[in-house]
């Protein structure tokens, strides 16, 4: 069977006996901060099996993408070494929410491999938990299984649970025996080996305990069921395949990377090692980039920037040296295009920001693995197994070179690196991070990723309101709990509810006054360390403010209201660019104050003015059409099936707030909005730039902002037609230009051109070497320009020979030196440059007819010169 087939076998097995098919969830999880990629096909159900959601189903079958890279789930470094090791991966499942139990789930595992899929059941054998006596009754006498193969594992093999505690329970996998010609060969391997001899194919597990924090299990008054099989794996073993990568899902892929770089797969171990690696790696970048991750160097950016570099770097090592993973989507489309449209509809972004990530890397590590490769070689002939840490921790200060990067070449060589020393010498170019928040002056401790105030929750009401009364729960100074703050003093106030917005998703934060009837606080700013903690950051401008206070909260409204204006244009925004350039634009960042808004998106080029004009169009439309802005209160799930925009690295709860501007924009936002576009009044771009390779940034500004921006142009305009005399002033700027650059090439020729007698002279006192003429000419008063062309000048007089000319200008000194065509196997500019600007006590080097250099130290000027006949006559 092939493996579009196995897949929709397992589905349509499972739909016929009353399970609903669930498509695949992101990769990124939407809404659990505790992983960066989705890794089984239980991550999506994880709510409704703990009890805090509830579906209309309580049977499920899935086909999962799945990523196991980053983390403590990361399998990246042993992808290519093995034949079962991915990064990315499909996992078949069917689940029970306290529906069917052991019977049923061991009745269609067996019936779906031995019916469905044909498996030979002498060749299947199961592992089961020591203690679990009725899953091990089950398969002996409902399935028939005899009891000798039928293996009882312990808890590290046979006992699943989500966490230290919460639900578990024990499992039992379903293995097959591929037979004794594959494996170790030792007479006694059985279930549990290592080798691939006994494969696990499935596994079952049963959910029936909770397990609390003092470690005791209580029986679930719902048991559930949750499986798990690789369709890698199972696709190999239908395949008759005893690799993973000889199977339909990678071959396609396989057989371009062989093609591209002329190289035949299977021959040679090494080659075939790398080959392994590009293909699953292609497929990984492939399905990131689809969801609208964009490489970087956190999170799960870095994941995906360190899965393209290490492609790159095994396509390095197969000869090929020009970005070439760009090429390879074509035939994971082919493979997977169907199953998973995400990949088809973002094949362009996904081809530029592939061959544009190569391109840096390629830039900036390649002479970091040079020097690395020559420290690998010299480990070796020194007889050690270890690199030495310090070395590679220069190396990543110098050039760049990440550490798991430099691990990876490492294993590849059969090495590992002294990380000890590693980090030690690391430590004193920058501190180690730190295992807490600090936010502002306030250090709060984190427990189990919650922040512990002694206070409570604050509840936010600002959506409606902005002001409101409250109640003081915790008040902080220098990171002190303190029971008051007085008149002058400042410090940090939690509210048991706030109208104020703490800074969070872009937005900044609120300021505005606390107040009782005999104190008064500022507001300075606001803070949202976590979803249901507000801090304020006030100073006490009258009386004292106390724990236990009753006070009245006013938020400014004058800036609440341009930051609301700011922030809907901002999504506005968003749909415009997507509109004019392209879908394959991404928000990558954003900041949203009363001032400004500021922007930053995926793009591979400027944004054009042209196009700058068609966004600011668009916006000022939507604003002119005055759209109701709505706010829906949704899961996750209904949120991104409703069509609104989600950003791949926010972290979202239980439910989310969707903002909808007329029918225009949709995007999942926890900020504040205006109540229609209408409100925002005016729209305008003030600059457009590059803030990192492949991320654009805008600027613009909204409301009175926008106006003044308006005001201040005009008048700029205004004092400028005043200047010039004219109503035409940009005709009459251009007239000027033009005739600067007359009069700047004119005052060229006069400085070069005035040297003919100088040039005369040094050419009738050239020196010879071997027949070659020596031409030194020093001219000082030259740019670095005017140096070129006079070098130049005097290339075109000697016609055969070596030119060096050097001037002093502003208290450096510029040299040139160049090699006539007919000499430059003899002579290489560069290298003679490099040495006279070294004696120079400067720097310098170039190509074979020309190079540059320079110095400070004027006085070294001319006995470096002096010392041409012996440079020269050394660097043949």
């Amino acid at each position: 069977m092939n493996s579009p087939d196995i897949r929709s076998a397992f589905l349509e097995y499972f739909r016929k006996k009353d399970h609903t098919i669930v498509p695949s969830s992101p990769l990124i999880p939407w809404n659990d901060p505790t992983l960066l990629f989705v890794n089984a096909g239980m991550v999506q159900f994880k709510r409704t099996f703990l009890g805090e959601e509830k579906r209309d189903y309580t049977r499920a079958v899935t086909c999962q993408k799945c990523m196991r890279a980053g983390g403590k789930h990361s399998d990246l470094e042993n992808v290519g070494h093995t034949s079962r090791h991915h990064t990315f991966f499909e996992m078949l499942g069917n689940f029970s929410f306290g529906d069917y139990f052991k019977k049923d789930a061991i009745l269609f595992g067996w019936e779906l491999l031995t019916e469905i899929f044909r498996l030979p059941e002498e060749k299947l054998y199961v592992s089961v938990y020591e203690q679990d006596d009725e899953a091990e009754e089950l398969w002996h006498t409902l399935i028939g299984i005899p009891s000798e193969r039928i293996v009882k594992l312990g808890a590290k093999d046979n006992f699943w649970q989500m966490g230290d505690t919460g639900p578990c329970g024990p499992c039992s996998e379903i293995i097959i025996d591929q037979g004794s010609h594959i494996g170790c060969g030792k007479p006694d391997c059985a279930v549990g080996c290592d080798c691939d001899r006994y494969l696990e194919l499935w596994n079952l597990v049963f959910m029936q305990f909770n397990r609390d924090e003092s470690g005791r299990l209580d029986p679930l008054p719902k048991p559930s069921i949750d499986t798990g099989m690789g369709l890698e794996r199972i696709s190999a073993v239908l395949q008759g395949k005893t690799s993973n990568f000889d199977t339909d899902l990678f071959q396609p892929v396989l057989r371009d990377i062989a093609s591209i770089a002329n190289v035949p797969y299977g021959p040679s171990p090494d080659s075939d090692t790398s080959m392994r690696v590009i293909a699953d790696h292609i497929r990984a970048s492939m399905f990131m980039l689809s969801e609208g991750l964009f490489p970087s160097n956190e999170g799960r950016g870095y994941v995906l920037r360190r899965i393209i570099r290490r492609a790159s770097r095994h396509a390095k090592l197969l000869q090929m040296h020009d970005p070439c993973l760009f090429q390879l989507t074509d035939s994971v489309i082919d493979s997977m295009g169907s199953a998973y449209p995400e990949i088809v509809r973002e094949r362009d972004r996904t081809e530029k920001l592939l061959k544009m990530e190569e391109e840096n890397f390629h830039r900036t590590v390649e002479t970091a693995m040079f020097v690395f490769d020559d420290l690998i070689r010299k480990t070796k002939e020194s007889g050690l197994l270890t690199v030495p840490g310090e070395e590679v921790a220069r190396l990543q200060q110098t050039h760049g070179l990440p550490l798991d990067f430099a691990k990876d070449i490492a294993l590849d060589a059969g090495l590992v690196i002294d990380e000890e020393s590693f980090h030690r010498e690391m430590e004193a170019h920058r501190d180690k991070s730190r295992l807490a928040v600090t936010l502002l002056r306030v250090e709060v401790k984190m427990t189990g990723g919650q922040l512990k105030l002694p206070g409570g929750k604050t509840e936010f009401v600002g959506y409606d309101v902005i002001t409101s009364e409250a109640v003081v729960l915790d008040i902080f100074k220098y990171g002190e709990v303190l029971d008051k703050l007085s008149e002058g003093e400042e410090g940090e106030i939690i509210l048991d509810k706030t109208p104020f917005y703490g800074e969070s998703g872009g937005q900044t934060g609120d300021t505005g006054i606390i107040q009782t009837e005999s104190s008064s606080a500022t507001v300075v700013d606001t803070k949202r360390p976590s979803s249901d903690i507000v801090i304020h950051l006030v100073k006490v401008d009258k009386g004292t403010i106390s724990t236990g206070d009753k006070v009245t909260c006013l938020v400014n409204e004058s800036l609440r209201k341009s930051t609301m204006r700011n922030h809907t244009a901002t999504h506005l925004l968003h749909k415009a660019l997507s509109m004019v350039l392209g879908e394959h634009v991404k928000q990558s960042g954003s900041v949203v104050d009363p001032e400004r808004l500021r922007f930053d998106f995926t793009h591979f080029s400027a944004v054009q003015d042209g196009e700058i004009r068609q966004i600011e169009d668009i916006v000022n439309e939507k604003i002119l059409d005055d759209l109701p802005v709505r706010t829906d209160i949704m899961s996750v799930n209904d949120a991104v099936n409703s069509g609104a925009v989600a950003l791949f690295d926010e972290k979202y709860g239980e439910t989310v707030r969707v903002v909808s501007s007329g029918d225009f924009s949709r995007e999942l936002c926890g900020g504040t909005h205006c109540s229609s576009t209408g409100e925002i009044g005016l729209f305008v771009i003030t600059s457009e730039g590059s803030v990192a390779s492949g991320i654009r940034r805008i600027e613009s500004l909204t409301g009175k902002q926008a106006l003044s921006y308006f005001r201040a142009k005009k008048a700029e305009l205004d004092e400028i037609r005043s200047l010039l005399k004219t109503d035409k002033p940009a005709e009459r700027i251009e007239k000027l230009l033009q005739e600067t650059k007359s009069m700047e090439k004119e005052i060229q020729k006069l400085k070069t051109g005035s040297s003919r007698d100088a040039i005369s002279d040094a050419i009738q006192n050239a020196l010879d070497i071997d027949g070659v003429k020596i031409v030194s000419v020093r001219q000082d008063g030259l740019s670095a320009n005017e140096l070129r062309l006079f070098a130049d000048n005097v290339r075109d007089r000697v016609q055969s020979g070596i030119i060096i000319v050097s001037s002093v200008l502003d208290g450096q000194a510029g040299i040139v030196c160049m090699v006539t065509k007919d000499l430059t196997k003899q002579y290489h500019a560069g290298e003679i440059l490099k040495t006279l600007s070294k004696i120079a006590g400067g720097k310098g080097g170039g190509k074979p007819e020309m190079a540059q250099g320079g110095t400070k130290e004027i006085e070294k000027l001319d006995s470096a010169l002096g010392a041409l006949y012996d440079i020269i006559k050394g660097s043949r």
